[in-house]
Order: structure tokens, then C-alpha cells, then sequence
């Protein structure tokens, strides 16, 4: 099995602005040997570790640690797209067997147009042309931005974190109506991808599976196995439960799925897309 969203940091590198101060869950340094555990008790073989700072510096950090960790098959990192000279640093990057493509951080930016600006175009295209991937992160309120993008670049591998982190807390059958119109035109008028994950998070502290079900159906149907791979979203999700109580949930989640739709969704999925080696 494939995880393919988790992250490693270590609060002391100064770089997460977003890290709440002294959260006793998230303010604290994560590495693989505090990974070991869950990927041992969920069964999972190979992560994706994706960047969760906004530095050049942070991306090269987490490719150290996959040189060093058999069990991470790739990274996510970030580039400035503000700065059309890193191209030469995306250049670089590509070069590392591990590196599979970037992040921007689009959900901590204000002007939700961001991604559509002319000055940040160039990136899209060196994505391409360098055949790396792109990680959507955003809210519901991205959805049209996100399938204005991905129907202008339709050659771009694309992955909707956190399926677009509907707002499960506040969940309203207009906001559950919003969001699933606009997974629904995503999958239907764009080639992304989606990963179930994130969902726990978004639910609050009192979730359960008959919250998040209709939401992960919906995904299933929209996009099909095929198109979505599970993540855990480790160490994030332990604000609501630990790593193999989470896997343990979707493993419920999807049981309706045949074996094979399962395997897309728990590995196959994620290996095609970030192109890992079998």
C-alpha cells in the first residue's frame, strides 16, 4: 500500500508560519521514526512526502530524508512561482530521482485569483514540460479558480488535496451541494486526480464515519478509483486520530469497492500519478 500524503518537519527550522505556537500535537519535530509505527501497523509500504513550508529550503530538507528512508517514493515540494528565475531551481530539482513535483501553498494566500495571475503562469508550463505533477490546495471556495486553471493547462498532472477540504464542520446540505457540483465539474471537465485524505481534520473532533461517507462516495463516483489515491495526511490528522485508526476508517469507507478499485485507490493510483517505480 501507498500513502500518498504525509509530512515531515521540525518546528525549530523557523520556516511553517502557519504552526499554531506550542499546539501539543502539531508543534513538535516529526521524522520516519515516528512514522514506523503506523506505516507497520496500516500496512503501508511507500509515502509521498509533501512539502509544508513555503521555502526552496524546506523541499531540499525532505529530499535528504528521502535519500536516507527507503519507505518514501517521492517528494512534493515548493518553488516561489513569483519568481520566474527558479525556474533554473525547478530545473535542479527535477534532476533528484525522488522529486516529483510542487505545492504552492494556495489556501494561506488572500487574492483567491492568485493562480490565475499572469506573473505566475510560466510555472504551469515548466511543469509540464519538466512532467512533474501539481498539488492543488485550496477550499471550496477554489473550485471554479482551480477548474479555470486545470481546463487552461490540460496537460498538466494534477492531484486535488484533501479533496478540496470540504468544510465538514459547518456541513449543510447547500455547502455539501456547493462543493459537490464543483468536485463533479473537476472530474468531469479536467484529467485531475483526488486524494482522500484530509477529511478527519476538516471534520472536527467529534467525526464519524457517517460524516465523512457521503462525501468520500461522492468522490469515488466523481473521479472513480481510478482517479483517487488515499493519504494519510500524517501528522496533521492526529488531531483527530492516530495514523492507523484513520486508515483503518477509509479501509471502511471504501469497502464497497471490489478488489480491484480498492488497490487503485489504496496504491495503484498514487503509483501511476507520481510515477513510482514498481
Amino acid at each position: 500500500m501507498i500513502d500518498a500524503h504525509q509530512h515531515f518537519w521540525h518546528p525549530a527550522r523557523g520556516d511553517y508560519g502557519w504552526m499554531p505556537v506550542d499546539d501539543p500535537v502539531l508543534t513538535r519535530p516529526y521524522g520516519p521514526d515516528d512514522l514506523a509505527p503506523g506505516l507497520s501497523a496500516a500496512g503501508v509500504a511507500r509515502t509521498i512526502l509533501v512539502q509544508a513550508a513555503p521555502t526552496v529550503e524546506e523541499t531540499e530538507y525532505m529530499l535528504g530524508i528521502a535519500d536516507a528512508t527507503a519507505h518514501v517514493a517521492g517528494v512534493v515540494g515548493w518553488i516561489d512561482f513569483e519568481k520566474p528565475s527558479q525556474i533554473r531551481t525547478l530545473e535542479r530539482l527535477a534532476r533528484h530521482p525522488k522529486f516529483k513535483g510542487v505545492r504552492p501553498m494556495i489556501q494561506d494566500i488572500d487574492d483567491d485569483l492568485w493562480m490565475l495571475r499572469d506573473d505566475v503562469q510560466w510555472a504551469y508550463q515548466a511543469i509540464i514540460d519538466l512532467d512533474l505533477t501539481f498539488d492543488c490546495l485550496g477550499f471550496p471556495r477554489h473550485l471554479q479558480h482551480f477548474l479555470t486553471l486545470l481546463t487552461r493547462y490540460p496537460r498538466m498532472r494534477a492531484v486535488l488535496d484533501h479533496c478540496l477540504k470540504p468544510q465538514l464542520r459547518a456541513h449543510s446540505d447547500g455547502a455539501f451541494g456547493e462543493w459537490s457540483d464543483g468536485m463533479t465539474r473537476l472530474a468531469r471537465d479536467t484529467g485531475a486526480f483526488c486524494k482522500l485524505s484530509g477529511l478527519v481534520t476538516e471534520a472536527g473532533e467529534d467525526w464519524s464515519i457517517d460524516l465523512l461517507r457521503p462525501y468520500v462516495d461522492h468522490v469515488l463516483t466523481a473521479f472513480g478509483a481510478e482517479r483517487v489515491m488515499w493519504g494519510s495526511d500524517w501528522p496533521v490528522c492526529r488531531l483527530r486520530c492516530e495514523y492507523e485508526s484513520w486508515h483503518e476508517r477509509a479501509l471502511t469507507l471504501t469497502a464497497g469497492l471490489d478488489g480491484e478499485a480498492r488497490s487503485r485507490v489504496f496504491a495503484g493510483t498514487a503509483q501511476e500519478f507520481y510515477r513510482i517505480p514498481a
